[in-house]
């Protein structure tokens, strides 16, 4: 009874982060012959692989949204709030092509993202014009992605990794393939370049929007809900303090050191044991 609970959840949890034809890319992935962009124990292949990256890929979503252009770009071009699932498919799916396929596969998935972005442009509410395929919009996803996967895998990864400056390098080799200049090649520099766009963050009302909806509203089956809480907690409490308040979101620092670290680290173990 208990593995035909765990083969439940399993299918429940992969059928949306994966998407309904998640074994067809897998094989295709991870079976494919040729070259792939990393040898097998290259950083990257580690920290993709770990399930801090449920909490990591929620933490760079509420930390991209605090570029107003950025954010102008997904309030007017994309579907999250009536289709969440499938943006986070897509996401997945790219990260997947990148990280564990073959190199022509790998540029073929970025080539196509480039040609996604060339078609995103429009007028943010400031009266700004943005295009998506503006290096520096490109450069700012970028590190606040790549930060928020080495933090949260630095909090909640299950096996510890030596070399984060190794996992940096390889994503600036994905960013340098996606045309984006000069991308941070070590942690120091990732902070740097993270730190250079704040005078530039702001918390819009699209951007407090879109928290509510990622952290609140998600449409969730009732048995997700008290998971995906923790989630949504611990994901909050690895944000900086200066990117939660332009969001609205709390910082209880006694109860994020102790109740919500602990309960991470609890959905981390379960999640692990319902994907074996």
């Amino acid at each position: 009874m208990l593995e035909a609970l765990r083969r439940q959840l399993t299918e429940s949890l992969f059928e949306r982060v994966a998407g309904p034809e998640r074994e067809k890319h897998a094989r295709r992935i991870h079976e494919a012959p040729g070259p792939r962009m990393f040898a097998d124990d290259r950083p990257i292949r580690h920290v993709h692989a770990d399930h801090a990256m449920f909490i990591g890929g929620l933490r760079a979503l509420l930390l991209q949204s605090l570029h107003p252009l950025a954010m102008a770009a997904v309030a007017q071009h994309s579907d999250y709030r009536t289709d969440p699932w499938g943006r986070l498919q897509r996401t997945s799916l790219f990260v997947g092509v990148t990280t564990y396929g073959t190199v022509k596969d790998a540029h073929k998935a970025i080539a196509r993202l480039g040609r996604v972005h060339e078609h995103i442009h429009g007028t943010a509410p400031d009266g700004r014009q943005y295009r998506a395929d503006d290096p520096h919009l490109l450069t700012w996803v970028h590190v606040a992605e790549v930060d928020s996967f080495l933090r949260c895998h630095q909090k909640y990864g299950e096996k510890p990794l030596d070399d984060y400056d190794g996992y940096v390098a390889d994503m600036a080799v994905i960013a340098d393939a996606m045309g984006i200049p000069d991308p941070p090649r070590t942690t120091a520099e990732l902070q740097a370049r993270l730190h250079s766009y704040r005078p530039e963050l702001k918390g819009t009302h699209e951007a407090r929007e879109a928290a509510r909806f990622l952290l609140l509203k998600a449409p969730l089956p009732l048995l997700a809900k008290g998971p995906y809480a923790i989630l949504s907690a611990t994901a909050v409490a690895s944000l900086p303090v200066w990117a939660r308040i332009p969001l609205r979101l709390p910082y209880l620092p006694i109860a994020e050191a102790t109740g919500v670290r602990l309960a991470g680290h609890a959905l981390m173990r379960g999640l692990r044991w319902v994907t074996g």
